[in-house]
């Protein structure tokens, strides 16, 4: 499948603002990819999807389905954490990825941000300020590494 110009748009919505059918198809990828794809049997629906200040990041196929998703979390100390960044199978290579995080990065510029990279990621989230900080660690049979990036770095903002 060739993705068609259409499909490099990001959208950006609060969970109040979604349709169930977007939602659905967002959580649909997430679970394609981290569930089956990466064969991590673990609850990727925690409850999080749902609090009013989440925000949804995704790029879709022309209203079809999502090939791009990311989350973003506004944490209790005014932090903001990134998670679920993924690409489907066939949307991979094009550079949707980085056009997500461009635009979660951009939101938050001005706070302290905070993921959790899988270890063959931690490249990508360096080109957008994160450093890593803490020891690697295993989560679901996959390393990881937590990474943190300060208020105001503009590394990454630039296309």
């Amino acid at each position: 499948m060739s993705l068609q110009p259409l499909a490099t748009a990001v959208h950006r919505a609060y969970t109040a603002d979604l349709a169930a059918e977007d939602l659905y198809r967002m959580l649909r990828l997430r679970v394609d990819v981290f569930v089956v794809e990466q064969r991590c049997p673990y609850p990727e629906l925690d409850g999080r999807d749902l609090e009013d200040s989440t925000r949804h990041f995704w790029i879709d196929s022309g209203g079809a389905r999502v090939l791009g998703y990311l989350r973003l979390l506004e944490e209790p100390d005014g932090s903001y954490r990134i998670g679920r960044v993924c690409t489907a199978r066939d949307g991979r290579g094009v550079g949707l990825g980085r056009k997500l995080m461009h635009a979660a990065v951009a939101e938050v510029r001005k706070s302290c941000a905070v993921l959790s990279a899988q270890s063959y990621a931690v490249g990508f989230y360096r080109s957008f300020g994160f450093v890593e900080y803490g020891e690697p660690y295993e989560e679901d049979g996959i390393t990881h590494v937590d990474m943190r990036r300060s208020p105001g770095n503009v590394t990454g903002l630039t296309r």
